[in-house]
């Protein structure tokens, strides 16, 4: 029997473990399919998305830095990928449209928001580090969680600025002008890839942060960023990005098979051994 094909799109790619998380749960349910990574060029991205429709490849979920890019060759975008213009997950519906959905709205809630209590999300305020990819899922988890008061920070101050236009609650501010602010904030939140290499630096000083703020990192891979230790040796409550991406996974995986995954102690160890 032919084995049906799911994908991630994305460049760079090679630190996700979206196949691992995905070929576990295919065996666990006796799922032939088998999930691969697609680390390809913008040139190509419409054609391995038309795949999808031409029923060559069943699901593809997209990374960095094709969330928004993937939009205009879709039939439509739904429910958080319309809110966010930020997709994540694609798929075809019954009437073979191809549909762009975000999973990752519900991946960070998921992970952090729901585990945070009523006390530590109320008048609180939250800065965000990037404004591409992931950033515009993680304004919108926190504005359906209640958390308003949102910053957002980019060395590219025009990105910044196109997320705005879209959430006009949020507030710029300029990375210059980060460091010194830093204290103003109970949650900061990593949102871009520095932090996949060892040698990605900031350039920022991050030691004027609030007592008891809480750091969240969106890197998984690898399980402690410089950033993230950093915070961790200050005795911070600090989370990387690993339940985020399994709740980001399970939300996809149930969109294309109907089936909603258990998250077990098997499959965290399994993550975990693959993680540097």
């Amino acid at each position: 029997m032919k084995k049906v094909k799911f994908a991630i799109i994305g460049k760079p790619i090679s630190h996700s473990l979206s196949p691992t998380l995905h070929n576990y749960w295919f065996k666990k349910y006796n799922i032939e399919a088998e999930y691969e990574l697609l680390n390809i060029e913008e040139d190509k991205v419409k054609n391995v998305i038309e795949s999808v429709k031409e029923k060559k490849i069943k699901g593809i979920n997209v990374t960095l830095p094709y969330k928004r890019f993937v939009i205009p060759f879709l039939s439509k975008t739904v429910n958080d990928a319309n809110e966010t213009h930020s997709v994540n997950t694609v798929l075809l519906d019954d009437n073979s449209n191809l549909i762009g959905e975000n999973t990752d709205v519900f991946g960070f809630q998921a992970a952090y928001l729901k585990s945070l209590s009523n006390s530590e999300k109320k008048n609180k305020k939250a800065l965000i580090l990037g404004a591409g990819g992931v950033a515009p899922s993680i304004i919108f988890s926190l504005i359906k969680s209640n958390i308003t008061n949102i910053s957002i920070v980019n060395r590219t101050y025009e990105k910044s600025l196109f997320l705005k236009n879209k959430f006009k609650e949020i507030n710029v501010i300029k990375w210059e002008n980060c460091s010194e602010l830093l204290s103003n904030f109970d949650i900061l939140i990593n949102a871009t890839s520095l932090g996949l290499n060892p040698n990605d630096d900031f350039n920022l000083d991050f030691s004027n942060f609030k007592k008891n703020m809480i750091f969240i990192d969106t890197i998984y891979n690898p399980s402690q960023t410089s950033l993230l230790k950093f915070f961790k040796s200050k005795n911070l409550r600090t989370f990387n990005g690993l339940n985020m991406f399994i709740y980001q996974g399970q939300k996809s995986f149930y969109l294309w098979n109907k089936i909603n995954p258990e998250v077990d102690d098997e499959l965290i160890k399994l993550l975990e051994s693959k993680i540097n």
